[in-house]
């Protein structure tokens, strides 16, 4: 079941090292579109493989969506599926009080790694410091909370094949791994299959067995937990990827028609979004791979890649531009948009 609502795009773009196999054409694939795609390939110093959605026409593009990558932390947006899911079934609280350890104090992204502990934190601030930062250590916190068991089990149950989320970040992985845990390190994922969690938020389907009380399937609370969930994705502060040259305001003042979520390692650089254009929204997932250019700044040529893939499928599908107002954010199943 698909849900339209105008102005609403959602991109995912990939990158990696891994051999890529020749793509066939697609019904309801833009073809022009895809050719763009091909020539923003080409002309990066990297690997490329891209999925893009049209959720109001159901029209696609992609480049290599089916292609295994790392997901860097692009994997969060399974900890936040299973999150809504267990949110969904009185499991897990948004307003329940975790307590920050010593022990899930990692480096890297984010802050609450910094701070004093014993500290008590709601699930809903660990999980937008998870988003809005990358903050690692509040990941490290959602996944004691809602179990990497129960957070697979959650991407089993969507129809997600190829993603997985493996480990803690930056902690050793326990117990038995499989063989390919090594060569992603923390997840695995690909485009189009990382775009569909984002397609779960953006129509609000969480109902992994397409059953429920309605005859939608909806429970009466799905729509706030979907607004909360994307309330994040929309603040998160890195806009250096898909959302480059399509959105310019201050969106620390302004609502922002972009909701997303990046990786990052020395040779990746992820993004997958959805975007509110003003001819309805879209889904992007993009990944980039055994990129040359590995400095760590906002001018990395992966960082410009990812930018330029959010531009094209813009271009193409709403040549007017973005429309924050056109999505419904406070209720994607209230089928309005916020005042």
């Amino acid at each position: 079941m698909a849900i339209s609502f105008p102005g609403i795009v959602v991109v995912c773009l990939l990158s990696s090292g891994i051999p890529l196999q020749a793509q066939q054409p697609i019904p309801g694939e833009d073809q022009h579109l895809d050719l763009e795609l091909k020539a923003i390939a080409a002309a990066h110093h990297g690997k490329l493989a891209v999925y893009a959605h049209n959720l109001k026409t159901g029209q696609t593009a992609s480049l290599y969506p089916d292609e295994p990558v790392q997901t860097a932390s692009t994997i969060k947006m399974g900890i936040l599926l299973d999150a809504a899911e267990q949110i969904r079934a009185g499991q897990a609280s948004l307003h329940e009080r975790l307590v920050l350890t010593k022990d899930n104090q990692v480096p890297g992204s984010g802050v609450i790694g910094q701070l004093d502990t014993p500290l008590t934190i709601t699930l809903r601030d660990v999980l937008h410091l998870m988003v809005v930062l990358s903050d690692n250590t509040a990941t490290n916190m959602a996944i004691d909370r809602l179990g990497l068991a129960h957070i697979n089990a959650t991407l089993r149950a969507a129809g997600l094949k190829q993603t997985v989320l493996y480990k803690k970040v930056y902690k050793p992985a326990t117990g038995p791994m499989p063989a390919d845990q090594p060569k992603f390190g923390l997840g695995k994922t690909t485009a189009r299959e990382l775009a569909s969690i984002m397609e779960r938020l953006a129509e609000c389907r969480l109902g992994l067995d397409g059953t429920g009380p309605t005859s939608t399937g909806h429970l009466p609370g799905d729509g706030k937990i979907c607004a909360a969930l994307l309330g994040s994705l929309r603040q998160q502060q890195d806009r250096d990827g898909l959302p480059r040259y399509i959105e310019a305001l201050d969106t620390s003042e302004h609502g922002s028609a972009i909701a997303n979520k990046t990786g990052a390692l020395d040779q990746v650089r992820n993004d997958v979004a959805l975007i509110a254009t003003k001819n309805g929204p879209v889904v992007i997932a993009a990944f980039t791979w055994q990129n040359s250019d590995q400095r760590w700044t906002g001018d990395n040529e992966a960082q410009k890649t990812l930018g330029k893939v959010g531009q094209a499928v813009v271009q193409h599908w709403s040549p007017a531009g973005l429309d924050a107002g056109a999505y419904p954010w406070d209720d994607p199943l209230g089928g309005t948009a916020p005042n």
